[in-house]
């Protein structure tokens, strides 16, 4: 990169991948470049730069009206002069060279600004890009545009708020031979989770068509979460597929002159319903990315083509990420949640974790932006760079399009503001002066509730928390905040329940997916939208299983996590849809058929089978051996036996690759008989909530008796410490799960004091329950 001041950040970076990293497989694109001498020689020229330097020192950025009119004098200035004779001449001889025999060569035009793509500055899309550009003089007129982009809205105000000197930044015009990515797919991919900060993943965005749409906001597009060691293994690496509604593409037209040269059209509703990549051309991308990253030395942002043609894949440009890296590492970590829920509006993508609240404001286009005042709730179908100047004044930003990798989305990390995107029609949803919460920390999705919410928010210092006598786990339901969650102190994953995963990301009873042929054909329908993508509903549940554990375990690679088998009551399956066909009513699902009476029983078998092989797919064919299976709720020494031959019959036998099996002990038997059923598994998961209620005889959802459950109660701190004891006494492991020590600080101490091994927490109470223990060790 040592020809950033010569060509600008991006077009260096080009440079220099053609001559670097060609031979490891990274494909960019030929072409030339216009120099940032050449663009000072052109303002020069005629005397155009002072026109604009007097202009531009008179300007307010902050009066958004006055910004409009003077970006758009200047640009018109640019747009009416010549370029000088050398400048012009230059052009000539490089395209000649550049497109031989073929004059009408498609080509893009993009921009490149000297201070743009700089690790401590983001100028990502302030500038212009023309795509199928051909023919000379449509060429010279498109870099004529990129030059008057300079002098858009945005890139004035971020000037100003960077503290870039408006005659510091020059730009250069990259002129490349284009990828026919119309017939192809397209997208952005950047090498960390662009929410967590994450480093160990890569984060692909996929649409059919042209870039522009992606990089605009205007499409929601598949998404790619590819874990990068498993890359490097040549093992599958795919923790996590979003399929994208993909409504429309952009496509090349046969004119070739800025602003007549493409066009959108809607995407085939077939082609809606499957990725646009495949799973190896999202690992191929993994593995360029990864490439890309270890050249440069840092976390990047990288814009790829697949050409519909040769069915190749290329890098069109490459920049330096600029929000999550540049935060310190053992910097105070956030969080926000709420503490109240109303009724949901609308939902999209969250950007960030963060939570916002103020009045909507409902804007239709630019020309209404200066209607949005300090605190607000910005909603619009999209926005573009120009949308920066009043996007700061944001409390929260809402759209109906875009994804993560938008400009919106980049901008609203930047600025540090809650944003949701992709919400499809919240425009109408939502109006003008109505209050609303814009919550982005329950994870992937993003809710728009009804009304100013109370919600906390938190920052925690985890520079020098004490040492503690046994581990701090925890309890990791949701795979959306597994990047999140990891940064926190911990030795892993002490629960993670298959049902959380089931409920939130496949919504369908496992024997409907079995049975789908069978299914009334309204219920079909509905199975079908949800399983879109997929190559059966069978392969959609055991895909979308593997993906959810396959991401908490490479989220505390290589830290253990211990994930719990389904164990949904008979009334929590029946929720499922198409699940009231297969479930019995029971008049008290909590004694009833659930764990292992469940797995074993001929009715659930072939829908536990599926279990299994997702869990044996994340640790043999993923490598990532730090799972361990837990077993609820086994009433019997004999459903022990029956449960662990079930297990290896399905490939998880014991001590395979490595593989332990603990039992959650929540049943009085389990403590009682502690020895017998340790005969059969590898240690206790001790579940605190089933153990207290079963040993008090109370129904712990009954509002009558609540104030009874207390998991410190003399019995069942017997109970508890008799399991202990066992565990220790036969050299295996013994941890706590149960809601208990989250709530109550001070059973987590008595659990230290006899020896537990570890203690599994919420994530929100980790640090807290940290510190206390510390405080009272002694």
């Amino acid at each position: 990169m040592t020809d950033v001041d010569k060509v600008g950040g991006k077009n260096a970076s080009l440079g220099e991948m053609i001559h670097q990293l060609s031979d490891a497989g990274v494909r960019v694109p030929g072409g030339f470049a216009t120099t940032a001498e050449a663009y000072r020689d052109f303002l020069r020229h005629d005397g155009l730069a002072d026109r604009i330097n007097e202009r531009l020192d008179a300007l307010d950025v902050d009066d958004t009206r006055a910004l409009l009119e003077t970006g758009k004098t200047i640009r018109s200035w640019i747009m009416e002069a010549d370029f000088n004779p050398a400048l012009n001449a230059a052009i000539d001889e490089a395209f000649a060279h550049m497109a031989g025999a073929d004059a009408d060569m498609p080509v893009a035009v993009r921009s490149s600004a000297t201070a743009e793509d700089l690790p401590d500055a983001s100028f990502a899309g302030q500038q212009e890009t023309f795509l199928n550009i051909q023919g000379l003089a449509n060429i010279k007129h498109a870099i004529k545009e990129v030059f008057a982009s300079l002098y858009n809205d945005r890139a004035i105000s971020y000037r100003v708020h960077k503290g870039f000197a408006h005659s510091q930044v020059a730009l250069s015009a990259g002129i490349q031979r284009m990828v026919r990515s119309e017939t192809g797919a397209s997208g952005v991919m950047f090498t960390l989770d662009t929410e967590s900060g994450f480093n160990q993943a890569v984060f692909i965005t996929a649409a059919y068509g042209l870039g522009e749409t992606v990089v605009q906001g205007a499409v929601n597009p598949d998404e790619f979460y590819v874990y990068k060691p498993t890359v490097r293994q040549g093992v599958p690496a795919i923790l996590r597929r979003n399929l994208g509604s993909k409504a429309i593409k952009m496509i090349c037209t046969g004119e070739g002159s800025a602003g007549n040269a493409v066009e959108t059209v809607e995407v085939d509703e077939a082609d809606r319903n499957r990725f646009c990549i495949t799973d190896a051309e999202a690992e191929e991308l993994a593995r360029i990315a990864i490439t890309i990253e270890k050249h440069y030395g840092r976390p990047m942002d990288i814009e790829w083509a697949k050409d519909g043609d040769d069915k190749q894949l290329y890098i069109v440009q490459a920049r330096p990420e600029t929000v999550k890296s540049q935060v310190e590492a053992g910097a105070a970590v956030e969080s926000y949640r709420l503490e109240e829920k109303s009724r949901v509006l609308a939902e999209g993508r969250a950007i960030g974790h963060r939570i916002g609240a103020g009045t909507v404001r409902v804007v239709a286009s630019l020309d209404d932006m200066h209607e949005v005042q300090a605190g607000d709730v910005l909603v619009t179908d999209m926005t573009d760079p120009d949308w920066e100047p009043v996007m700061k004044r944001a409390a929260a930003i809402v759209t109906n399009r875009g994804g993560r990798t938008c400009h919106a989305a980049i901008i609203a990390r930047e600025l540090g503001i809650p944003a949701i995107v992709g919400c499809g029609d919240v425009t109408a949803k939502l109006q003008s002066g109505q209050d609303v919460t814009v919550c982005c920390a329950e994870g992937d999705t993003g809710f728009i509730y009804d009304g100013l919410l109370k919600f906390e928010h938190k920052s925690d210092n985890l520079d020098s928390l004490p040492s503690l006598p046994f581990d701090i786990m925890m309890n990791v339901g949701n795979p959306d905040r597994a990047f999140d969650f990891q940064f926190l102190p911990n030795a892993g994953v002490g629960l993670a329940r298959l049902e959380f995963i089931i409920n939130r990301m496949i919504g369908v009873h496992p024997k409907a997916l079995l049975e789908f042929d069978q299914q009334p054909e309204a219920l079909q329908a509905k199975i079908r939208e949800r399983t879109a993508g997929y190559a059966s509903p069978v392969d959609f549940f055991v895909d979308k299983l593997t993906e959810g554990v396959a991401t908490l375990a490479a989220a505390f690679f290589p830290k253990k996590v211990i994930v719990r088998m389904s164990d949904f009551k008979s009334n929590e399956y029946a929720h499922l849809l198409g699940g009231s066909e297969y479930e019995p009513h029971e008049e008290n699902p909590m004694l009833g058929f659930r764990g292992a009476s469940r797995y074993i029983a001929d009715s659930f078998r072939s829908c536990f089978e599926l279990e299994c092989r997702a869990l044996k797919r994340v640790r043999d064919e993923m490598k990532l051996t730090n799972v361990e299976i837990m077993v609820p709720f086994v009433r019997t020494v004999d459903e022990a036996r029956q449960v662990n031959e079930l297990l290896a019959e399905n490939g998880l036998r014991r001590g395979d690759n490595g593989l332990r099996i603990i039992m959650m002990c929540e049943l009085p038997s389990n403590a009682l008989l502690a020895d017998e059923f340790l005969q059969h598994f590898d240690g206790f998961s001790i579940g605190s909530n089933d153990l207290t209620q079963l040993t008090l005889g109370l129904d712990r959802d009954s509002g009558l008796i609540a104030h009874l459950f207390d998991e410190r109660n003399p019995a069942v701190k017997k109970l508890l410490s008799m399991a202990i004891t066992a565990c220790k006494d036969a050299g295996k492991y013994v941890g706590i799960c149960g809601q208990g020590p989250s709530d109550h600080p001070d059973l987590a101490r008595w659990l230290m004091e006899q020896g537990i091994d570890s203690v599994s927490l919420n994530p929100d109470s980790v640090l807290d329950t940290w510190l206390f223990l510390a405080k009272n060790q002694d």
